[in-house]
């Protein structure tokens, strides 16, 4: 199997981990907090999708479909285009507010399918070639790419964790 084949069935992971979190939530559910410090899952979903929005756009030299598709305008979330999520107070995480799961899972899908198509479209030689070099060392797309399976789904293992903690109440 190659590389790129590995991480198009990671990325698809985080894709059905997300779907069996969010879907049949109500809005209550997906605006539910564990504590006043703690995210909720509608928050959760949309940072996980973000970060991987900003981060594939970036390696692959394209516009984030976050503002290119018109899924700022969708959300109306009061916060710069160039928001991720990352870095945000409580109170900002709980201003992540939608009127169901569907919005989130639509934006998810959307970024999934160029994610993939984009790994999908890498030669091994690609992984190395480097993307970051804020870092030392440099970050490669390799690197770039693990990263964002990492964060995203520890994210979605967040979002789960609440899914559970909440239907068990």
């Amino acid at each position: 199997m190659k590389a790129t084949e590995v991480l198009a069935d990671a990325f698809g992971r985080i894709r059905e981990a997300v779907h069996d979190v969010v879907e049949n939530l109500s809005e209550e559910e997906l605006h539910a907090r564990t504590g006043p410090e703690a995210n909720s899952i509608a928050w959760l979903v949309w940072h996980l999708t973000r970060i991987q929005d900003d981060h594939i756009a970036d390696a692959a030299g394209e516009e984030q479909l976050w503002q290119a598709a018109g899924w700022r305008e969708r959300f109306g979330l009061p916060f710069p285009a160039a928001a991720t999520g990352y870095g945000h107070t409580p109170q900002e995480a709980a201003s992540v507010r939608v009127d169901s799961g569907d919005i989130l899972l639509g934006y998810l899908d959307a970024v999934h399918d160029r994610t993939t198509a984009f790994v999908r479209g890498l030669a091994a030689a690609d992984l190395d070639r480097v993307v970051d070099e804020r870092w030392d060392p440099p970050v490669t797309l390799g690197v770039r790419l693990v990263s964002v399976v990492a964060d995203d789904l520890q994210h979605a293992g967040q979002a789960a964790f609440v899914r559970g903690v909440l239907r068990s109440r």
